[in-house]
C-alpha cells in the first residue's frame, strides 16, 4: 500500500492547483466587481487657488472623513479595516469573494493532503530538494493566510495569493519534480526538522508583508491622486483599507515572520554544528540566509526609530522579501555549496 502514496500525492497535488486557479480567476472576478461598484474618495476642493490653506484644510478634513467613515464601516459589519466607507459594498457582501476562499481552504487541504502522503512515502518530513520545500513552503503561505482570516480580513489578497501558490509549486512540479530518495546523512537530524519548520512559517507570513506592502504602495498613490483631484487608478483600492492600515499591517506580520527566520538562523548554526562540526562557514545558502535577516532588521529598525513609515517602509519590505525569492530560486539553482540538497 506504501508505494501508492506518491500517487496519491501527485494527484491531490493537481487536484489542489486546479481548485487554486478557479478561486484565482474568482478572486480578480472580485476585485473587477469592486471596480465596478467602488465609488472614489475624491477629497472636497474649493473654488479657491488649490494652494489656499482654505483648499488644504478641507482636503484634509474630506480625507480625515474617509478614513472615519472606512473604520466605522469595519466596526459596523464591514471586515476589519476594509470597505471604502462610501456605500460600496464590502467584501463580506461578495459572494464571489466567499466562494473564492472556501476554494482557496479546499485547495489546501487537498495540498496538505499531497504534503502528508508526500512524507509518507519517504518516511520522512519533506523538506530535502527543491520540490518538497516548494510544496511545504507553499502550504504554509496559504494555511497562514488562512489562519490570519480569524484576526483581520485580509481577502484582498486572495489573488496574490493564489497566484503565487500556483507559480511557484507549477514551475517546481514541472522543473525540479525528483522521486523519492534516501536522507543524506548530514540531513538525519531532527534539527533540520526545526530549522525548515521554522523557515517556511517565516516565508509564510513574510509573503503576507510582501503582499500587504505592495498593496500600501498602491493605495498610497490612489490616495495622493485623489488629494490632488486627479484620476485615482484602479477602482477597488477603494475598497481597500487605507494606506496607513496597510502599512501597520504588514509591518505586524513581517515581525512575527522576523522572528521565526531569527529562528532559522539560530537552528540551522546549531545543526551545521552536528553535520558538519562549525556553526558558521561562509556556505552561500548561510550567507544568503544572513542577508535576509539584515535585510528585514534594517526594514524594522528604520520605521521603528526612523522614522520610515509609509511608502518607503514598504519598499524595503519589497526588497527583503526578493532576497528571499532569489535565495529559493537562484541560489538553490545556479549556486553549489553544503547547502545544495535541491536535487538538481
Amino acid at each position: 500500500m506504501i508505494e501508492t502514496f506518491e500517487q496519491f500525492s501527485q494527484l491531490s497535488l493537481f487536484t489542489a492547483l486546479f481548485v487554486y486557479t478557479i478561486a484565482f480567476v474568482l478572486y480578480a472576478i472580485d476585485l473587477a466587481n469592486r471596480s465596478g461598484g467602488a465609488t472614489e474618495a475624491v477629497p472636497a476642493r474649493s473654488v479657491a487657488a488649490p494652494a489656499a490653506p482654505a483648499a488644504a484644510r478641507e482636503a484634509r478634513t474630506a480625507t480625515g472623513s474617509v478614513a472615519v467613515a472606512t473604520r466605522t464601516s469595519s466596526a459596523t459589519g464591514g471586515p476589519a479595516g476594509t470597505g471604502s466607507g462610501q456605500g460600496s459594498p464590502g467584501p463580506r457582501r461578495s459572494k464571489v469573494l466567499r466562494v473564492a476562499f472556501s476554494l482557496t481552504v479546499l485547495g489546501w487541504l487537498f495540498q496538505l493532503a499531497s504534503t502528508v502522503l508526500r512524507g509518507m512515502e519517504a518516511g520522512r518530513v519533506p523538506f530535502t530538494n527543491m520540490y518538497e520545500f516548494a510544496l511545504t513552503a507553499t502550504t504554509v503561505i496559504v494555511g497562514v493566510f488562512i489562519i490570519v482570516q480569524f484576526f483581520v480580513d485580509i481577502r484582498f489578497l486572495g489573488s496574490l495569493i493564489t497566484g503565487l501558490t500556483i507559480v511557484f509549486l507549477g514551475l517546481t512540479r514541472v522543473n525540479y519534480y525528483r522521486e523519492v530518495v534516501p536522507l543524506p546523512p548530514a540531513l538525519d537530524s531532527y534539527w533540520l526538522i526545526i530549522h525548515i519548520t521554522v523557515a517556511v512559517l517565516a516565508v509564510g507570513f513574510l509573503t503576507l508583508g510582501f503582499g500587504l506592502s505592495l498593496a500600501q504602495i498602491a493605495q498610497s498613490r490612489r490616495e495622493a491622486r485623489a488629494l490632488e483631484g486627479r484620476a485615482s487608478g484602479p477602482r477597488f483600492l477603494a475598497t481597500f483599507p487605507h494606506a496607513d492600515r496597510l502599512e501597520n499591517l504588514a509591518y505586524r506580520v513581517n515581525i512575527i515572520g522576523f522572528i521565526f527566520w531569527s529562528f532559522t538562523l539560530i537552528a540551522g548554526a546549531i545543526w551545521a554544528e552536528h553535520a558538519w562540526g562549525r556553526y558558521w562557514g561562509w556556505d552561500t545558502k548561510e550567507v544568503w540566509t544572513f542577508i535576509i535577516w539584515v535585510l528585514y532588521a534594517g526594514y524594522i529598525h528604520a520605521r521603528a526609530t526612523r522614522g520610515w513609515r509609509g511608502s518607503r517602509s514598504s519598499w524595503l519590505s519589497i526588497i527583503a522579501y526578493a532576497a528571499v525569492v532569489f535565495n529559493f530560486v537562484v541560489v538553490n539553482v545556479f549556486f553549489k555549496g553544503l547547502h545544495a540538497y535541491s536535487g538538481l
